[in-house]
């Protein structure tokens, strides 16, 4: 059996929004913002988000570029629609040197969501035409996920060390994936489900007064993260000090927080 693919502590991930419509400011984007909070959550660290436009060559272009950064895995969100400028199927295939092929399980996916649209009468015939036959083209030997929102499945390729999973742009369909059928698959990846963080505010005007302090917990605690937020200079001026870790439970990330809330308070008293 060969080895995991993933074994290691963090996670380096990598998100990629595709659509004009973000770029020309139409769309806001919050898939990014919540893939984000849910990777920080179960133990990952999200290195970069890129934006790129609905054509073919921006989208394997920023996929190489991940590739070039070894991220350990690449999110993309939009894309995977009907539409002739839903292409990030396409340009993931061609990153990852695969053909595109119509795959059994996602036409079964497909077609049996179009047969529960036309029971409801939201759609008028569940019949397979050439657009919707397209959600159906996969990466050779790519793995699909059900979308139980709407129709496009998640689509996931491994490649070079790399994950690729490939959600839908819209916000309540890549949520209902990443919130059910993924979610074996990022356990499996990431290894670790609870995310805490918490905000202590200390009394001082110069940040250059906390660093030692901070540098000396972190040292001491480095399953957490401590980050002062300044905010300028001034009597009675309160800094931020932001403490988070990940873990297996949130109660076992709780007791990190902890710990290293007392060791931060033990460090200010004589600040």
């Amino acid at each position: 059996m060969p080895a995991p693919l993933y074994n290691l502590r963090v996670l380096t991930v990598e998100i990629i929004v595709v659509g004009n419509e973000i770029l020309l400011g139409l769309t806001q984007d919050t898939n990014s913002n919540y893939l984000c909070r849910m990777i920080s959550g179960m133990g990952g660290r999200v290195r970069q988000i890129s934006v790129v436009r609905d054509d073919r060559e921006s989208i394997v272009e920023q996929i190489n570029a991940s590739f070039g950064r070894r991220a350990n895995a690449i999110f993309t969100c939009g894309g995977l629609g009907p539409t002739d400028d839903d292409l990030t199927v396409e340009a993931v295939a061609s990153a990852a040197g695969r053909r595109l092929e119509v795959e059994a399980e996602a036409r079964e996916l497909i077609e049996g969501r179009y047969r529960e649209l036309a029971s409801r009468g939201y759609v008028p015939s569940p019949h397979m035409n050439e657009a919707r036959l397209k959600m159906a083209r996969i990466p050779e030997g790519a793995r699909v996920l059900a979308n139980p929102v709407g129709v496009a499945p998640c689509i996931v390729v491994e490649e070079r060390g790399c994950r690729i999973i490939s959600l839908p742009g819209v916000p309540s369909e890549l949520k209902g994936i990443v919130e059910g059928p993924l979610q074996e698959l990022l356990r499996e990846m990431f290894g670790r489900g609870s995310y805490r963080e918490r905000e202590v505010l200390v009394d001082c005007g110069d940040e250059s007064l906390l660093a030692p302090a901070l540098r000396r917990v972190a040292s001491a605690h480095p399953e957490v993260y401590i980050k002062s937020r300044a905010t300028g200079f001034d009597r009675g001026l309160k800094f931020r000090i932001l403490i988070s870790a990940s873990a297996t439970t949130s109660e076992e990330a709780e007791a990190m927080l902890e710990r290293a809330r007392q060791a931060l308070a033990r460090e200010l008293r004589d600040i």
